[in-house]
């Protein structure tokens, strides 16, 4: 029989925006939906002018989200931060420290003993990772705390990410093991993003700090308070949302969400100013909704608390975000840099949407 050429499609053509091709191909629905509608609600939102203020829980640092996180900065994708003390450091680490980490991918089988021995290895188990004790929390104590005394002797007082900052920028490039374009913490202190880092003080630097507090060698006051964070967010937001606002992005659950989505009621309220909403919110989670549980609280119930409003765009990804915020971020990029190749996937998908839903009706 004769040789029969299949016709080229266009799923088996060479896209120059492969990730958000495959999105909008095959996340059809239920969480895969999901992220597609909120990757296409952030590009719509970031193409018409619009900024994007996210919130890091969880170990993401340690995951290295970096790899994804700091092009995003660096592509204007990202323009202000709220992170745990955790994060902050641990992005940090995995800069000067990342030959020392090792991973225990059957960590679920793991006994205490398995435990012990890793403790005793002078290692820091975090999920399937671990953090070098030596390399990692000694090698930048030697660095921070003499900056901590210098503030202290100075009379200097700082947000606690601003010691962060100015300890990155100073690292010579002879001192990096893990490759500087995918650290996030670098690619924030060049860009200068605002930031907060609500209780920073539950964190490993939170508490070397408070040690050399309680021994009297470094003043609690260098560091700037919680207070003061929501003071300087009052000014962030009302920078960042002229125009076409700012959205939310979080990662997890926790203080790290919790802090920066009050700005909008404290302001209305509190200050007694006027200010726009939050122009989009997304969490990226796999907490389930429970009495009192704030983290997995549907988006709806921040509409009574006035964070956010009946037309908010509003999204919920219950599931890993190591798996999905660097499957968004990617797709982004791309379409930052095709912006119009972008925005015809994205309107032939939705088209595609709404004739399903014509046809469902």
């Amino acid at each position: 029989m004769p040789k029969t050429t299949k016709p080229i499609t266009k799923s088996m053509t060479k896209s120059a925006l492969p990730i958000l091709d495959f999105v909008s191909r095959n996340y059809m629905n239920f969480n895969s939906r999901a992220t597609r509608d909120a990757l296409y609600a952030y590009w719509d939102h970031i193409g018409g002018g619009g900024k994007m203020y996210w919130a890091m829980a969880g170990a993401m640092s340690s995951a290295q989200l970096g790899i994804t996180l700091a092009p995003a900065i660096r592509a204007g994708l990202v323009h202000g931060l709220s992170v745990t003390g955790a994060n902050l450091e641990e992005s940090l680490f995995r800069l000067v420290a990342h030959h020392g980490y090792k991973d225990f991918p059957e960590y679920r089988y793991f006994t205490k003993q398995d435990d012990t021995k890793i403790l005793k290895q002078r290692m820091r188990r975090v999920t399937d990772t671990s953090i070098p004790e030596d390399e990692a929390f000694r090698a930048v104590e030697k660095i921070l705390v003499p900056m901590w005394k210098k503030a202290t002797k100075n009379g200097d007082r700082r947000f606690w990410h601003e010691y962060f900052y100015e300890l990155v920028l100073a690292i010579p490039r002879s001192k990096y093991q893990g490759n500087p374009e995918d650290c996030w913490l670098l690619a924030a202190a060049k860009a200068k993003l605002p930031m907060v880092v609500p209780g920073h003080e539950d964190s490993t630097f939170g508490n070397i700090f408070a040690s050399h507090v309680k021994f009297n060698e470094c003043s609690a006051n260098i560091v700037k308070s919680g207070i003061e964070y929501m003071g300087q967010l009052y000014d962030d937001y009302k920078g960042l949302s002229k125009g076409k606002g700012v959205g939310f992005f979080q990662i997890g659950g926790g203080i790290s969400g919790d802090f920066p989505i009050c700005v909008v009621p404290s302001i209305k309220y509190d200050l007694q100013q006027p200010v726009k909403p939050w122009a989009y919110f997304c969490q990226i989670s796999d907490s389930t909704t429970s009495y009192g549980s704030y983290s997995g609280a549907t988006p709806n119930e921040k509409i009574t608390w006035d964070k956010l409003t009946q037309n908010t765009p509003m999204f919920v990804i219950e599931s890993d975000a190591t798996i999905v915020v660097p499957l968004m971020l990617s797709a982004l990029l791309e379409c930052k840099a095709n912006p119009k190749a972008a925005s015809a996937i994205v309107n032939a998908s939705r088209m595609t949407t709404k004739k399903s839903l014509a046809r469902g009706r």
